[in-house]
């Protein structure tokens, strides 16, 4: 079965062999199940493009957020994260 595609997470230099290792799973899948999916999950994004943009734009603002600096300092320095941004009352 093939892997959820916006579930890996690799190093840059791996990117081109996981790409390709990806490619060919669905190469070898049964052709008919991944078009349906493909077309059921098209059509799930057609009837909520609204949806998914506006949760798009807001990832952008967290993104942008104090609390996201702090989520990435703590997890680097190897420490609970402190949020107190304008939104963590």
């Amino acid at each position: 079965m093939p892997e959820q595609l916006d579930s890996l997470c690799v190093d840059d230099d791996e990117v081109q062999d996981r790409a390709l290792a990806v490619a060919v799973q669905l190469a070898e899948g049964a052709q008919s199940a991944i078009r349906w999916t493909k077309h059921s999950l098209n059509n799930w994004y057609r009837d909520h493009t609204s949806i998914f943009d506006a949760s798009w734009g807001l990832e952008f603002y967290g993104f942008g957020g104090p609390d996201a600096a702090e989520g990435l300092a703590s997890h680097r320095e190897k420490r609970p994260p402190r949020f107190d941004g304008p939104t963590s009352e």
